[in-house]
């Protein structure tokens, strides 16, 4: 029981250890401490100094002791009560005060004997102390705490801009960007914080030689006054005590000033202080030769000590010599593997000789040189904050995460025109006009404006460009207006979501999977271990999919539907059937607020034509119908009257159709109607309830029902 009372008491203390160590530091303070625990709490503070400077040492980088500033104020804290209790024990005791560490550290430095040159000695050892402490140290790791703290708010925006084009450049992931902009503001938050409590430091030394002179001046006073001693003895006392005492403050203080200003001079490198030190003061063994042959020559010199001289300075030779035997030795090593790694490169006997191919970038903007300020930091850079969210948003709509958009300059475009390229194939390009708005003409304009004639590249419609003190007149007419930034952002947007298919490939499926392992690891093990799918296939029903726009996000149920068919059935077939599972998402995609799903149906005379004119894939991809001239021309005229009738009404082309034909429809619409929406019956039976069904007309060999 009392061993169980035991292990609790300590893990309270281990859970709580800076809330006790706060309220002891503040019952120091007003209750008086028997000298044995005083000499305990002294050489308590003296061991913490030297750990945390130690630990300093030791730190690779400074940011990492996040902990730091609070551990100087608990610190201060504590070595402040341990004062205010020395005094309070000294000058109640005066020549009666034991205490050890005092006692000992005022013999050291006063020495054991009595009379006025160990006292004198000892006063001057203190004061240099306290100079030192006050002017060089303290002072130095105030103002250089100051500095670091101004330089790493200064730089932040400079770091994350860095981390943006990294970033975007691929170089690194999202999640290694977040973790990298975490690290720069907790280094900025830990450099204004160690701003801040070197304050302390400095206020720290202040009060330690304010409590000295007390100590001095108010022992005087007690002693002579109100115990009668003579000045001699009075001095002697509390000289020594005084003498003591401060040592015992000032030196752990001294210690902590120092640990501040080496935490806050310290370089962010990965490496030790002492492993810094080896690799950068051991580069060149001529410094330490000539170094050698400099003491040697002054030890020739009369007077001058060359016992000590010139033995040190063939020391410092001798060491140059073998470091420059070292470094000539590492370079020979050097240059011979570099000329055996030749050698066996590029010798054309194997495929494994030839170098590979400098891999393509998945997707690649290229900017003229007149649109780098939108990627410029101190211009604001606002497109690279635009292509982040645009990733974010395809993740969220489409399901598919985007890789990341490398941003580069081209000199051979023209200067204000950009391009788009996927896996090195363009798949979009325009001009902007830098200083310009575009106004576009939605059709809603209730005052036509002049401007220089231009085109939305997203959407083709018809635009303007306009000065930006324009802006509010150009609105209030009816003019939708952005700025080039956005103008470069909505057309990367739609050419992803066109070219979504292209986009998705192996790796990225594999990105899929592999994260949703965390969370549905059963679903996964029963498509790629029970059904042995492939990614490849995954990847086919995947494409098919995103080819019409159909979101990828509940991947869960896309996979539970492929392992409900297993891999042997063609891709175009398990496309469909995925299409069905998602029939409720698809049906709401295409609704509109009110659910109402407005369809021209598909008459019976062409589903026939289209079926018995279909040609199956031998791969079992996408069929197509294989129409003689005649019946395709009649049926794109068909078609194409209720496209432009719904387009018309503003609603979304849709084409409703039994499922074995939904396929052929789209095939074969999809050049000259790639805004044509084929949607099965099953689809829309798989919706249930959550949408209205409007049919407006049958599509047969004349459209009917379409005012």
């Amino acid at each position: 029981m009392a061993e169980e009372r035991q292990n609790n008491f300590l893990l309270f203390l281990q859970k709580n250890l800076v809330a006790v160590a706060a309220i002891l530091v503040f019952l120091m303070l007003v209750i008086p401490l028997p000298t044995v625990l005083l000499d305990v709490f002294m050489a308590m503070n003296l061991a913490i100094s030297v750990l945390l400077l130690l630990t300093v040492i030791s730190t690779p980088k400074p940011s990492r002791l996040t902990t730091f500033p609070q551990i100087i104020l608990l610190v201060t804290l504590f070595g402040l009560g341990i004062n205010v209790s020395s005094t309070r024990l000294i000058l109640t005791q005066g020549a009666a005060f034991d205490g050890r560490m005092v006692r000992a550290f005022s013999s050291f430095v006063v020495g054991s004997s009595k009379g006025a040159d160990g006292l004198v000695v000892g006063m001057v050892i203190f004061v240099i102390l306290i100079v030192i402490q006050t002017i060089v140290i303290a002072k130095g790791a105030t103002r250089v705490s100051e500095v670091a703290a101004r330089f790493a708010l200064d730089s932040m925006p400079q770091k994350n801009f860095a981390v943006d084009q990294e970033l975007n450049s691929g170089a690194i992931t999202e999640e290694e960007a977040r973790q990298k902009r975490a690290d720069i503001r907790n280094e900025s938050d830990f450099y204004s914080a160690m701003d801040g409590s070197s304050k302390f430091v400095s206020g720290n030394v202040t009060a330690g030689i304010f409590i000295t002179v007390v100590n001095l001046v108010a022992g005087l006073i007690t002693g002579m006054i109100l115990r009668h001693e003579q000045f001699s003895v009075a001095i002697e006392t509390y000289s020594r005590l005084t003498i003591g005492d401060g040592l015992l403050s000032q030196l752990p203080s001294l210690l902590l000033s120092f640990s501040t200003g080496m935490l806050v001079t310290a370089s962010n490198s990965d490496e030790q202080l002492s492993d810094d030190l080896k690799k950068q003061f051991t580069s060149s063994g001529v410094t330490y030769m000539i170094a050698g042959a400099a003491m040697a020559l002054l030890g020739i010199l009369p007077g001058m000590p060359w016992y000590v001289l010139i033995p040190l300075g063939a020391v410092s030779v001798y060491a140059g010599f073998r470091m420059q035997r070292a470094q000539a030795a590492q370079e020979l090593a050097k240059k011979q593997a570099e000329a055996a790694a030749a050698g066996k490169t590029q010798t054309g006997q194997n495929p494994s000789d030839v170098s590979p191919v400098v891999p393509l970038d998945p997707l690649l903007l290229e900017i003229g040189y007149a649109l780098i300020p939108l990627v410029d930091n101190e211009k604001g850079a606002k497109l690279l904050e635009r292509v982040t969210r645009i990733r974010r948003e395809a993740a969220l709509d489409l399901g598919l995460v985007v890789p990341s958009i490398r941003i580069v300059d081209n000199m051979t475009l023209d200067p204000s025109e950009y391009t788009f390229k996927i896996r090195g194939i363009e798949a979009g390009r325009s001009k902007l006009k830098m200083g310009y708005y575009m106004a576009i003409n939605t059709g809603d304009i209730r005052e036509e404006v002049k401007g220089e004639a231009t085109s939305d590249p997203a959407f083709g419609m018809p635009a303007i460009w306009i000065p930006e003190d324009k802006r509010a007149e150009v609105e209030s007419a009816g003019y939708a207006v952005v700025d080039p930034p956005t103008v470069i952002a909505t057309h990367l947007t739609e050419i992803i979501r066109s070219h979504a298919a292209e986009i998705l490939g192996r790796k990225e499926v594999k990105q899929i999977i592999d994260k949703l392992k965390e969370t549905d690891q059963v679903v996964v093990d029963e498509v790629m271990e029970t059904a042995k799918f492939t990614y490849g296939q995954i990847e086919k029903v995947l494409q098919n999919l995103l080819r019409e726009q159909v979101s990828i996000r509940n991947i869960v149920l896309i996979l539970e539907t492929l392992a409900n068919y297993g891999p042997s059935t063609g891709s175009w077939i398990l496309t469909e059937k995925v299409r069905e599972a998602l029939g409720k998402q698809i049906c709401l995609q295409y609704a509109d607020e009110s659910r109402k799903l407005s369809v021209m149906n598909l008459g019976q005379d062409y589903a026939e034509l289209l079926l018995s004119h279909q040609v199956p894939a031998p791969d079992g991809s996408r069929p197509y119908a294989a129409l003689d001239p005649v019946d395709g021309r009649k049926w794109i005229s068909d078609i194409s009257a209720a496209f432009a009738a719904m387009q018309e009404r503003g609603l979304i082309p849709i084409v409703l159709c039994p499922a074995e034909v939904r396929g052929l429809v789209k095939a074969s619409t999809e050049r000259e109607m790639p805004g044509l929406v084929a949607l099965s019956i099953s689809e829309v039976i798989a919706a249930e309830n959550s949408v209205h069904l409007e049919v407006l007309g049958e599509i047969k060999q004349k459209v009917e029902g379409v005012a």
